[in-house]
């Protein structure tokens, strides 16, 4: 088994992820506590919890970015794991196309840049600066940029917490395309239950580094948020939450 950062072991496995035991502390503070969690090749797998729960601690294990965090436990993932921020990182020197085959060799990088480039929309604007573009798009780019390196694990972390409502119903739209064609395994950090609903094959809800509820979701397409169904699902994950449905009613 090779070693992994801050005391994780890695072994072979045929899930994309797999963790078994995982702890992470900072100090005297433990973020993951004991956590266990398997996701499956092309799985989407949405993380909810409160602020403090350990989900983007989780995410940074993953990613092998926490060199500096005690931990232990194993922890397998795939050779080949993309990130994907809330803000897009585009480097503002380099022009789009340049962003999306950052660090990729070989004579066909430039063409698989623009093929990733015209699958999130943006076909024609290779030789754009990244201050020429909205939110929306740098994020289309972000994603082109991770997706062109096909990626066998997808972490994003609250990509589309920046965005406005509507450009964030059609980054949903894209994301959920863009998967169901590279199909990567996906671990999707959201605040947002309605966008893990949308997107998620899985939702796993985060409580004090533990796993507090895992949930399968199994609503027909597309879902819509005026169904019985999909109600019911959102009210099982905010009760998981915490939050007071009553109190919540009253507000509303």
């Amino acid at each position: 088994m090779a070693t992994h950062s801050g005391g994780l072991t890695e072994a072979e496995g045929a899930a994309a992820v797999r963790i078994r035991n995982v702890v992470r502390s900072f100090g005297q503070r433990t973020v993951l506590d004991g956590l266990d969690l398997t996701i499956a090749p092309g799985e989407f797998v949405a993380l909810l919890g409160r602020s403090g729960s350990g989900k983007s601690t989780l995410l940074r294990a993953l990613a092998g970015l926490d060199h500096d965090v005690a931990g232990s436990g194993d922890l397998t993932s795939p050779e080949h794991v993309s990130v994907v921020f809330q803000d897009a990182r585009l480097l503002p020197w380099k022009r789009l196309l340049d962003n999306v085959v950052l660090g990729l060799d070989g004579p066909l990088a430039e063409e698989r840049g623009r093929a990733a480039l015209d699958e999130v929309g943006l076909a024609g604007r290779e030789q754009a600066w990244p201050v020429e573009l909205s939110g929306g798009e740098q994020q289309r780019v972000s994603l082109a940029r991770s997706l062109v390196r096909e990626p066998q694990l997808l972490l994003a972390d609250e990509p589309f917490g920046a965005l406005d409502a509507l450009t964030r119903i059609r980054m949903h739209t894209l994301l959920k395309r863009l998967c169901e064609r590279h199909r990567p395994a996906v671990l999707l950090v959201t605040h947002d239950v309605d966008e893990a609903i949308v997107l998620a094959d899985r939702v796993v809800v985060l409580d004090r580094g533990r796993i507090a509820a895992d949930i399968p979701v199994v609503l027909p397409a597309p879902r819509r948020h005026g169904s019985t169904e999909y109600a019911s699902l959102r009210d099982r994950l905010l009760v998981q939450l915490g939050v007071d449905l009553v109190e919540e009613d009253s507000a509303a």
